[in-house]
């Protein structure tokens, strides 16, 4: 099912130039590599608050350092591993990070406390291998057809989102947390396969391999130039936001509205749902914009607007509304942020400043959990709603002052 969606999404984008045979092998196979290591990643988000407390050492703030502590260890070796792909292949790394990311999944499937839980947490993310599969993926194609083939693969993280918040809950109904990072351990093997297997044969290191290398000595201008740096901090805030409502949201499902756990996933897959058109009309309204920024505060704006509505929610009804809301904001902008990125990038700094966003994400996970979790034990839903509104004031407040030069590229 998954492979036939990639691929009615390879048709769709390539219907001008088709890839080689060997470039579709290349990319369906590390879009499914992405969509089953991201999936078993996503699967906690919507029921790690909830089962969580039931661990010895367990109260809001803890849990939010749980939640979010893959993303630390994510952000500190993205660049390190990137680089290391270059020296010993890229294949080799990739494995290793899904070794890792299976023993993490193992060691929290068995942890009893959330000390125990955070352990797995960071060797989960330390195999990150983000920045070392989209090297691998400029590889095995030709220049003109990298846009593509990063878009496909950012599809699959979409579809993977969109699946975990479905499928978490229900093997979280059926076996607690240890039965959803057995399924994530299960996926990181399935990966494996995937990379030992389905994989062409590595390609000799093209010109963009030899770019993404010489790229280190260009690092300041990959950092900051041409407006690059507002974007990264985009994609940090909004990941932020993200781990930041799931500190919440799933108590405000359970104790606030009354909807059993073994329900939420019924809830997301609506709310999904009803979010579509309304992403699919702003991204469309994206691409005949010369000035992108209206359109991304708003994206914002909507994001934190579902996330305060869905906070505050006594009601099904209002919960269900607030959830759209904060999906149609949040996906607008997970789809629109990285594709300003390689548009704006330097076509010789594209792989570098791809990691560098993956790191800026990262961050913003473990940010969003660490500080979303004390906000919350802290002030309750008050003190955080106030902390992600300070923060969306900046972030709208940066936007407008640095985001003008990239959207306009």
């Amino acid at each position: 099912m998954l492979h036939s969606n990639l691929l009615k999404v390879t048709d769709f984008v390539l219907a001008k130039e088709p890839f080689t045979a060997l470039e579709r092998r290349a990319v369906l196979g590390l879009a499914s590599l992405y969509c089953l290591r991201m999936l078993g990643l996503f699967m906690v988000l919507p029921l790690f608050a909830v089962y969580a407390q039931e661990l010895a050492g367990a109260n809001a703030a803890s849990i939010g350092l749980a939640l979010g502590a893959y993303g630390l260890t994510q952000a500190a070796f993205q660049v390190p591993l990137g680089w290391l792909s270059d020296q010993i292949g890229r294949k080799p790394v990739i494995v290793g990070g899904l070794c890792l990311l299976v023993l993490g999944s193992v060691l929290a499937a068995l942890a009893d406390t959330l000390t125990g839980l955070a352990i797995g947490r960071l060797l989960q993310g330390s195999g990150a291998i983000a920045s070392a599969t989209m090297a691998l993926a400029a590889d095995y194609t030709r220049v003109e057809q990298r846009t593509k083939a990063s878009a496909i693969i950012g599809a699959s993280i979409g579809v993977s989102f969109a699946l975990a918040l479905v499928l978490g809950p229900v093997l979280a109904a059926w076996g607690g947390l240890p039965r959803v990072f057995e399924a994530t351990a299960v996926m990181g093997g399935l990966g494996l396969m995937v990379v030992l297997v389905g994989l062409p044969a590595t390609p000799q290191l093209t010109d963009g391999g030899r770019a993404h290398i010489a790229d280190r000595k260009r690092l300041g201008e990959a950092l900051w130039g041409q407006g690059l740096g507002i974007l990264y901090a985009s994609i940090f805030c909004l990941h932020l936001l993200l781990m930041a409502a799931f500190t919440a949201i799933p108590a405000v499902m359970t104790e606030q509205v009354g909807l059993p756990p073994e329900q939420h996933a019924w809830l997301y897959l609506a709310t999904l749902c009803g979010a579509l058109p309304g992403v699919a009309m702003l991204v469309r309204r994206r691409q005949a914009l010369d000035d992108s920024r209206p359109l991304l505060a708003l994206s914002v704006l909507l994001t934190v607007l579902g996330l305060v509505t869905a906070l505050w929610a006594s009601s099904l009804l209002v919960l269900g509304v607030g959830l759209m809301l904060f999906f149609v904001g949040f996906t607008a902008l997970e789809t629109i942020l990285p594709a300003l990125v390689s548009i704006v990038a330097p076509t010789s700094l594209r792989g570098t400043a791809m990691g560098i966003f993956s790191s800026a994400q990262f961050l913003g996970v473990f940010t969003g959990g660490a500080l979303g979790g004390n906000a919350l034990h802290v002030g309750g839903a008050v003190g955080l709603v106030a902390v992600l509104s300070m923060l969306t004031g900046i972030w709208l407040a940066g936007l407008w002052r640095y985001g003008r030069a990239p959207m306009a590229a």
